[in-house]
């Protein structure tokens, strides 16, 4: 089957399980997931969802979420979309909807959100990362070609090539102020284009003529957090113009008033701070990672498996853009990738403990190679947190692996990435460092390495309880298995076990609700 026709036939196989057309309120994509905003949540097939040979998982969040992968869901969303208006364009008019009808549904609604435990903290990540996550496609392809010069660059190859591709490369960068503007405000309520123009004043050469606490100004000062607050700013000095301008002068005044105030003020104090902040962040990853680099990789890479199940990795993404508009690279991340290679290793031991659960084993099979890709959700709602004790040993295997590559930076060999987003195999094309592109992923590959062993370790010898091993070494209804990653692992109909899908980072930039997985230990 051709890609677009098979693209189109999951597409065509996935709107009749979440309600129809009339039931879709919004298309959006991430990296691996396809977002859906729907009237009826009662209307959506979960399990019919689940078996869909394309489906990895669905994630409940403030939309409805259908794993796909990365690439995939690039294709299938325009084909989904395409499939929706024209179902909307045949479909009947609708009989009309009593208030009841309409009490009722937004009661329902209510409930189901106050449900999902929407703190305010993790509601400011989630617009943090709705924000930077638009960006990283941008970012991996300037990344990977700032790679690839600088391999032509080391070997004197294509000398009339590599200024084109530097060109590519850091065009973006010279930019990514402006789009960080824009996408602050969008997030924030405000008009989009009007934070991109007060963002646009951080990387105006002309800042260098001025002077602002007894400093002269540099473009691009404050960076990607200058951006960030000069727009949000905007966004607030736009809504109190809002209130207070007449109406018929509004089109002149507002934006007027918008970009002078809130221009003014990222000029005079917003560019300073900033600045100061972010040579602080960059600052403290050196110092943090030259004097602790193997304490600091170990504690970083063990936990940032229960922060991405908490939603609070969403808070390093502007960690990492800092850092990279500083340094290149961001010298946290291969660091942080160490834990899904923890999970690999954890994973894999799950599949040798347990030789007679053919549908575990099958899941872990499934999902394996999206594990060394960097896509980590299958395994860790698929195998590792249903099961309990192998997402603990998982970590294990991610603190291990995070403090071999902290080591090496603690020694002067920096191990940083150009782009964020990927990890697992899929960060090698975008790795850099301070000793050469050999050394770098020398050093990554032994990193991935010992988080594989440490996980698979880990897991074999203390990821299992006698009571563990009882209840689900056992052999299993061999029927196609499917997880959610909401709900651990759903019988199919006697299977107890599934699969989900991987991050956001990132995409995954969205925690789930691993709380309500039913965690065995």
């Amino acid at each position: 089957m051709a890609t677009e026709d098979k693209n189109r036939a999951t597409a065509a196989a996935i709107l009749p399980l979440v309600g129809g057309a009339a039931n879709v309120s919004s298309i959006a994509h991430c990296m691996t997931r396809l977002r859906l905003g729907l009237h009826d949540r009662s209307l959506v097939d979960d399990e019919a969802l689940k078996a869909l040979p394309a489906v990895m998982g669905v994630v409940e969040d403030d939309t409805y979420q259908i794993v796909l992968g990365p690439g995939t869901v690039a294709r299938v969303t325009p084909e989904f979309e395409q499939l929706v208006e024209e179902g909307r364009e045949a479909a009947p008019p609708q009989a009309a909807v009593s208030s009841d009808d309409l009490a009722a549904q937004g009661a329902a609604i209510k409930a189901q959100q106050k449900a999902k435990n929407a703190t305010p903290f993790k509601l400011f990540l989630r617009k943090i990362a709705n924000i930077f996550v638009p960006l990283i496609p941008a970012l991996i392809g300037c990344g990977i070609i700032a790679g690839l010069n600088g391999l032509l660059v080391n070997l004197g190859r294509l000398p009339a090539v590599t200024p084109a591709l530097a060109a590519m490369a850091s065009g973006f960068m010279a930019l990514i102020a402006v789009f960080v503007g824009y996408n602050t405000a969008k997030e924030f309520g405000g008009t989009p284009i009007l934070g991109g123009a007060v963002a646009a004043i951080i990387v105006f050469p002309g800042v260098a003529n001025i002077d602002a606490f007894g400093q002269t100004l540099s473009p691009g000062q404050g960076g990607v957090l200058g951006a960030l607050g000069a727009a949000v700013l905007a966004v607030y000095v736009e809504k109190w113009c809002r209130r207070w301008v007449p109406e018929a002068l509004d089109v002149l005044v507002t934006p007027t008033l918008t970009v002078l105030i809130s221009g003014l003020a990222t000029i005079f104090g917003l560019m300073y701070v900033a600045g100061e902040i972010s040579s602080a962040i960059g600052t403290f990853a050196d110092w943090l990672l030259s004097n602790g680099g193997a304490g600091a990789g170990f504690v970083l890479g063990g936990l940032f498996l229960p922060l991405v199940m908490l939603g609070l990795h969403q808070a390093l993404i502007p960690i990492h853009t800092t850092l990279i508009e500083q340094q290149g690279y961001t010298v946290l991340l291969p660091i942080l990738a160490m834990a899904g290679a923890g999970q690999v290793g954890a994973a894999m031991a799950v599949y040798f403990r347990l030789p007679r659960n053919e549908s575990i084993r099958r899941t872990i099979k499934s999902a394996l190679p999206a594990g060394l890709l960097g896509v980590g959700e299958p395994l860790i709602y698929g195998v590792s947190l249903p099961l309990g004790r192998p997402f603990i040993t998982a970590c294990v295997g991610g603190a291990f692996g995070g403090g071999f590559v902290g080591l090496f930076n603690q020694l002067g060999d920096t191990v940083g990435s150009t782009a964020i987003g990927p990890s697992g195999w899929a960060l090698f094309p975008l790795l850099d460092g301070n000793h050469g592109l050999g050394s770098t992923i020398a050093i990554y590959g032994a990193g991935l390495l010992v988080g594989y062993v440490a996980g698979f370790l880990a897991t074999y010898f203390f990821g299992f309880s006698k009571d563990l091993l009882t209840e689900f070494n056992v052999s299993q209804d061999p029927a196609p298995s499917t997880v959610t990653a909401t709900g651990g692992p759903h019988p199919t109909p006697d299977t107890d076990t599934d699969r989900a899908n991987g991050p956001d980072s990132p995409d995954s930039t969205d925690p789930g609700s691993p709380e309500k997985a039913p965690v065995r230990v």
